[in-house]
Formats: C-alpha cells, sequence, structure tokens
C-alpha cells in the first residue's frame, strides 16, 4: 500500500508545472496559494485525526515541522521561478536530481544503507529521466539561471523529504502536512509581496488554476507521498518520485498531443526500471 501511495503522490504532483504555467499570479504567489487553499482542509483533516489520538501519543514535534516547512517554501518559490525561466522539461528533471541528495542524507543522518543495485537503480531512472525529459543544460530555450535555480530546488526538496522521514516516525500525516504547510505559506506570501507579484487572479479560470494546484499536488499528491514516507526508506521513496516525469510526460501526450520520440519511452522503461532495482537495494 506505501508503494502504490507513492506512485499515486508522484502522479499527483506531475500536474504541478502545468498549474504553474497556466496560473495567472506570480511564482511565489501561485507557491503561496497552494499551500493556503489547501490548509483548511488539512486542519479538519488534522482535528478529525487527533480526536481519535489515544492519550499518551506523540507531542507534536514543530521544530521539525516549521524546518521542513521552510525547506519547501524554498523549493517551491525557486522551482516555479525555475519553471517560467527555463523550460518546463529542464526545470523539471533538475528538480528530480533531489535523489542524490537524499540518499546522501539518509546515510549520513538517518543511518540508512544500501546495496550496490540500489545505487545501480538510481543511476539508471535518473539517465531515463533525463532522456525522458529532453533536458539539455544550457540548450535552447533554456536559461541559466532557471537551470540553475532547477538544480537548488533538489537540495532544498531533499532537505524536506529527511525532514518528513523524520516526523513520520512520531507523527501523523495530518499534522505533519499542517504544521510544515502553516509554515510554509507564512514564508511565501511576505516573499510574494516583496518580489512585487500579483497575488490575486484576475479571473474564475485562475482561481480554479490554483484551487487545482492545492488539491490535486498539495493535497492528494504530497498527502499520499507524506504517509508512504513512513514505512519506506528515504532513499527509495526519493527515486521512486522519479515516476513524476513519466507521468507528466504522459499527461503532456494525452492532454497536448505532444507525441513521444523512441528515445523518450526507452526513458521512460529505464526510469520504471530503475525504480525497480533500487527497491531490490533497499530491502
Amino acid at each position: 500500500m506505501a508503494l502504490v501511495a507513492l506512485f499515486a503522490g508522484a502522479i499527483g504532483i506531475a500536474f504541478a508545472p502545468i498549474f504553474v504555467r497556466l496560473s495567472e499570479v506570480g511564482p511565489v504567489a501561485t507557491a503561496f496559494w497552494r499551500l493556503a487553499l489547501a490548509l483548511p482542509l488539512l486542519a479538519l483533516w488534522m482535528a478529525l485525526q487527533e480526536r481519535g489520538r489515544k492519550q499518551g501519543a506523540a507531542r507534536p514535534a514543530w521544530p521539525m515541522a516549521v524546518l521542513a516547512g521552510l525547506f519547501f517554501a524554498a523549493d517551491l518559490a525557486v522551482w516555479h521561478w525555475s519553471i517560467r525561466l527555463t523550460s518546463v522539461a529542464n526545470a523539471t528533471f533538475l528538480a528530480n536530481l533531489a535523489p542524490v541528495a537524499v540518499t546522501l542524507g539518509a546515510w549520513i543522518l538517518l543511518g540508512e544503507r544500501a546495496r550496490p543495485v540500489f545505487f545501480a537503480g538510481m543511476l539508471l531512472s535518473l539517465a531515463g529521466a533525463a532522456l525522458l525529459m529532453g533536458a539539455n543544460v544550457g540548450g535552447p530555450g533554456s536559461v541559466l539561471l532557471g537551470d540553475g535555480l532547477g538544480m537548488l530546488t533538489a537540495v532544498f526538496y531533499a532537505g524536506y523529504q529527511l525532514c518528513v522521514k523524520r516526523l513520520r516516525d512520531t507523527q501523523s500525516t495530518a499534522r505533519i502536512m499542517f504544521a510544515s504547510g502553516a509554515a510554509c505559506a507564512a514564508v511565501l506570501l511576505p516573499l510574494a509581496l516583496l518580489m512585487g507579484e500579483a497575488i490575486l487572479p484576475a479571473s474564475p479560470a485562475g482561481w480554479g488554476v490554483l484551487l487545482g494546484l492545492a488539491l490535486v499536488c498539495q493535497l492528494a499528491g504530497q498527502g499520499l507521498i507524506t504517509w508512504a514516507v513512513a514505512h519506506l526508506a528515504a532513499s527509495f521513496s526519493s527515486v521512486s518520485l522519479l515516476l513524476q516525469p513519466v507521468a507528466a510526460a504522459g499527461f503532456a501526450w494525452l492532454l497536448f498531443g505532444e507525441a513521444l520520440a523512441a528515445l523518450q519511452w526507452f526513458g521512460a522503461a529505464a526510469v520504471l526500471a530503475g525504480i525497480w532495482l533500487a527497491r531490490r537495494g533497499t530491502q
């Protein structure tokens, strides 16, 4: 069930670049609304979950949750600007370099160990993602700053994933999502205002895009991922999220008629094969 939830969450967050490109507000403001519109439902979920919590349950780990929120705020703000400055392909691929940082962090901070087959699977998945997205750093249609922000995104998202992994040892999914989401939104709104971005959408369709981002990517996608990481190794979870560019390419094919070249189909197969190898390396 954890694997199913993780893959479903990866598919949910695969819609994020589409929503960000369609948004009528600024990149950081878009990230703020992703969290703000999801928070009421997360608060309700947490309240219902806390009502059934037994006496003596673990106390809230607010400092770590706030740290997770700060990492996630940096991740979203930097990634959304990357999407605006470079190609969606480059921004998505570079952000998905997170498994490298997560694997190192899980080894140093969490004491996780993996067999050589895991690293073979990780490298195969990364290579497949590069083929699938057609990532070409510094190539046509890309901007060096946007590519750099894409790589920085991977570092921030790795920090977020490691915090969530540690929190899930004692905390519920709802509590982590609400606490980190509130901290994230509290940082993003002042940042968006400071940068002079448009905060409010100009049309009902604009609000619909932000609501879709909040429900599909944050509440459903990120919620499923947060639940799943309690039952899986942090390094394997991060590699499995490389399913995201596979799903994004599939959606572009179905929704926009963007056909995949033979090399891209090979890349998708390589991602899936790499995830399978990585799973064997962490069992």
